[in-house]
């Protein structure tokens, strides 16, 4: 495991300066702060009730809840965001409970986009949201329209997001997870 997290660790880093998006911040609110933003969408969910609006998550998908958590146990995250859904909380909590955070729920039709960015400067954030959700966030984040919305059966994107002074850089990076069923 730990070779797979070096392995991830360097093609992040090669990534984030490798695929540079060149969008500016606005000259105010430059600095020399690293920001960077992992956003995933909840792992699966059950859908053995169809008129459940509000499904908890498989035994497959808190498995990958549990995967996510691993992959992101070498970033000291600063603040988790989550939907207000089981499914999303669900895919949080082990991020949350093994970084001691607590999860900050969030509208995404109510985020202010600037403030978010501004409140969390220079922090590492979890943001878990929806199939839609996921990359609109992303896209509002780099200023661009890039990411489309997430297929129904994709519970295994990662999109990194990352503020370095005024340049801005993205990637999205899949992962297959071995969950139990």
């Amino acid at each position: 495991m730990k070779t797979f997290l070096t392995y991830i660790s360097v093609v992040l880093v090669l990534g984030l300066t490798a695929c540079k998006n060149e969008d500016k911040l606005p000259e105010e609110n430059v600095e020399q702060l690293v920001s960077t933003f992992y956003l995933i969408r909840h792992a699966e969910k059950d859908r053995s009730d169809e008129n459940n609006i509000d499904p908890e998550l498989t035994q497959e998908g808190l498995g990958r809840a549990m995967h996510w958590a691993e992959i992101l146990d070498d970033v000291d995250l600063d603040a988790i965001y989550s939907t207000d859904y089981e499914r999303t909380s669900q895919t949080a909590a082990p991020a949350a409970v093994k970084q001691d955070i607590t999860v900050t729920y969030y509208n995404p039709a109510d985020i202010n986009i600037e403030q978010f960015k501004s409140d969390n400067l220079g922090n590492n954030v979890l943001v878990v949201g929806h199939s839609n959700t996921t990359p609109d966030f992303v896209n509002q984040l780099i200023g661009s329209s890039k990411y489309s919305a997430m297929d129904d059966t994709d519970n295994g994107s990662l999109f990194i997001v990352q503020f370095m002074g005024n340049t801005v850089t993205d990637m999205r990076l899949e992962f297959n997870c071995n969950c139990p069923d």
